[in-house]
């Protein structure tokens, strides 16, 4: 069963995009400052625009609400009529039954006794314990609606007033005879918490502490630049930002921002599609690259409101630059500039001084953009580094001496954010090679590795095939130069000429420049020969595949004959049997055709090396026709119809190539020996 594929246009992952940016915007007012306890103020002079309270930090509102609670009584209600009910049920048992037990004066001591314990109250032994937990010492006590304040101490539970009447007896009552009058059958709380009045009282009392601890006049100064944020002016423009906040706030009034946010984000994402679709189409039709782009964006955007929203940081520490550094180093500079610029726009509407921002990140992508041309060493990208604090650094200082005229207003940590920020860009380095991996894409820095000759592939092809590797180092040379000349990527067609014949490892001696006196093909038919000679494209691609060698790279080796016919032995093929039908695909390399600049180079400087080779006589007039007939013929084939080549740029070609083979072939003049 087939799993069913969902071609998604590119568009729709601008517009998930495009949400996810807009959807993750700061919703409230925006706030125009960002500021730290304990940093220097980084801003102008601030004074109040109006009155506004100084609101109290939440912890200590939760100290004022811990003490008000920590004095608060509790409210308790005293029932009168259980007095009266005990003491009239005990009088009537002594009538009936405990004058039989106890004499009349048993019978008025535990009257006394149980109207002095109602009187103090008896309580629940869970509310005394309750109370005692929470170390409160008094609680009021309701009685006829009228509260007075009592200690607990006063309270009785039931068991302590029973042994409060058999320890205080008289010593001329027995008890025995007290214990016999079942003394518990009259003893209950009378005291019950009274759980409404008590909430209300201490909603009322919470509700009382002031969320202010002082007020701030219109006008009156607030901060100035490089003044330390202390604890009072960090509390004022904490308290600031809430009133402007809150005036921003409404549910009308958030939706109108949240639709201006909206249309902003679309806007400018779409610019940056309408700029892919125009001028770079094989970034806009491949989705993986496309993808790549679309989450630089994305990934920077989402992090600066996160910074900005939660106060992570100070905005400038987020390395932003590094987006266009991995652009260009996978990409081009035009498009690295472009997508910075789109992020900086982005990010500028929520930045407190836009323009500011905008100055500094946009000269921050010039500088990558002529700074880096290609990242192949770490110097390179130190360098670019060095020059974006630079221009951070000299920009910001010239930006305040243009708007203060006054060197003290310089804020000095925003030079610390630059050095972070430098450093920060370092781990670029890394973060390429993660992408390599990711994305499937090549940069320069792995392109040098793989042209290093002490590579394992290479190494084993100078063991395994001399003639091959010697072939290889030839057409490296040939095709880099000519890649140089016509603005192509003269690494990549360099890496890529070293590793287009690595097939030839698996039967080396079956190609003529690892012969040495024995050619194995002269004895086997020319359709034999033939499917061996091709076969070490399908080889060099298991090889690399093995080696997992990145796609960039193994195209050359598919593409180096393209649709081409393996000539010798299909002309021999011919010749030998004029008559006889052939099968092309037996004698045509598996393709497909050249598609880049790159492996048409490649294609044209391979063919031309070898066939240099045959050259009896390497003259001016010799290397000039051989190089017009392998080209020409490559033309007139259809193997270079797909490739972005000009008529300029193929002469171009020949021309570099017709330099090389005279500088290869020249004949070194004799040295005269010495006449003894």
């Amino acid at each position: 069963m087939k799993t069913k594929r969902y071609n998604i246009p590119v568009i729709v992952y601008f517009v998930i995009a495009a949400s996810l940016i807009a959807y993750f915007f700061p919703r409230e007012g925006k706030f125009l400052y960002q500021f730290y306890e304990g940093k220097p103020w980084q801003y102008g002079l601030l004074t109040a625009p109006n009155d506004f309270p100084i609101y109290k930090i939440d912890d200590e509102i939760k100290a004022e609400k811990d003490s008000v609670l920590r004095r608060f009584e509790p409210y308790y209600r005293l029932d009168q009529t259980i007095e009266a009910s005990q003491v009239e049920r005990l009088r009537t048992d002594y009538n009936t039954t405990l004058n039989q037990k106890a004499t009349p004066a048993y019978m008025q001591y535990i009257e006394r006794s149980l109207v002095k314990l109602y009187e103090n109250g008896i309580i629940s032994p869970l509310d005394l314990e309750e109370l005692k937990r929470d170390h409160k010492e008094k609680v009021n006590l309701l009685e006829n609606n009228i509260s007075q304040s009592r200690y607990i101490s006063e309270f009785f539970t039931v068991k302590t007033a029973y042994e409060f009447i058999i320890n205080n007896r008289p010593t001329n009552l027995d008890r025995a005879i007290l214990q016999a009058c079942d003394i518990n059958n009259y003893l209950t709380e009378n005291i019950t918490y009274d759980k409404e009045t008590s909430d209300k009282v201490r909603e009322d009392l919470i509700r009382n502490i002031s969320l202010s601890s002082g007020l701030v006049q219109a006008g009156e100064r607030i901060v100035d630049r490089g003044e330390i944020v202390d604890t009072h002016t960090y509390n004022v423009l904490r308290s600031l930002k809430t009133i402007h906040e809150t005036k921003t706030g409404g549910n009308q009034r958030q939706y109108i921002i949240m639709a201006g946010q909206f249309i902003l984000i679309y806007s400018l994402i779409m610019c940056y599609w309408l700029y892919l679709w125009s001028f770079r189409p094989k970034i806009f039709h491949n989705k993986r690259s496309a993808t790549f782009v679309i989450l630089c964006v994305f990934m920077s955007c989402i992090l600066a409101e996160l910074c900005i929203k939660h106060s992570l940081f100070n905005i400038y520490i987020l390395p932003l630059a590094i987006v266009p550094i991995v652009v260009r180093t996978f990409f081009d500079s035009r498009t690295s500039l472009f997508t910075h610029m789109i992020i900086v726009l982005i990010c500028a509407l929520m930045v407190p001084y836009p323009l500011e921002f905008i100055l500094l990140q946009t000269v921050a992508g010039m500088v990558v953009t002529f700074s880096l041309k290609d990242l192949s060493q770490r110097s390179q990208l130190i360098r670019c580094a060095i020059f974006i604090f630079l221009s951070y650094s000299v920009l910001y200082t010239a930006l305040i001496l243009y708007q203060e005229a006054d060197f003290k207003k310089i804020n000095l940590f925003m030079y610390l954010f630059f050095g972070i920020n430098f450093i920060l860009l370092l781990f670029t380095y890394v973060l390429v090679y993660i992408l390599e991996r990711a994305f499937g894409f090549v940069s320069g820095i792995t392109l040098v590795e793989l042209s290093n000759t002490n590579t394992s592939i290479l190494k084993k092809l100078s063991e395994t095939s001399p003639g091959t590797f010697q072939h290889s180092l030839q057409v490296s040379i040939l095709a880099s130069e000519a890649a140089a000349k016509i603005g192509a990527n003269s690494q990549l067609v360099r890496t890529g000429a070293l590793y287009h014949d690595i097939g030839k490892m698996s039967n080396p001696v079956f190609f003529t420049e690892n012969q040495k006196n024995f050619n194995p093909h002269s004895q086997l038919e020319y359709d034999q020969s033939a499917q061996i000679i091709i076969n070490h494209v399908t080889e060099g691609l298991k090889i690399a595949e093995k080696e997992k060698l990145p796609k960039a790279v193994t195209d050359f080796i598919r593409t180096h004959h393209g649709y081409g016919k393996a000539k010798y032995f299909y002309n021999s093929y011919k010749n030998k049997f004029p008559d006889k039908k052939i099968d092309e695909t037996s004698f045509t390399y598996p393709g497909p055709n050249p598609f880049s600049k790159e492996t048409a180079i490649l294609m044209m400087a391979d063919a031309v090396e070898a066939a240099s080779r045959s050259l009896t006589e390497h003259t001016e007039e010799s290397i000039r026709g051989l190089i017009n007939k392998i080209i020409d013929g490559q033309i007139a084939d259809g193997l270079l119809k797909n490739a972005p080549l000009t008529f300029r740029d193929v002469e171009t070609i020949k021309r570099v190539f017709e330099e090389k083979l005279k500088t290869m072939y020249h004949t070194r003049i004799s040295y005269p020996d010495l006449k003894k």
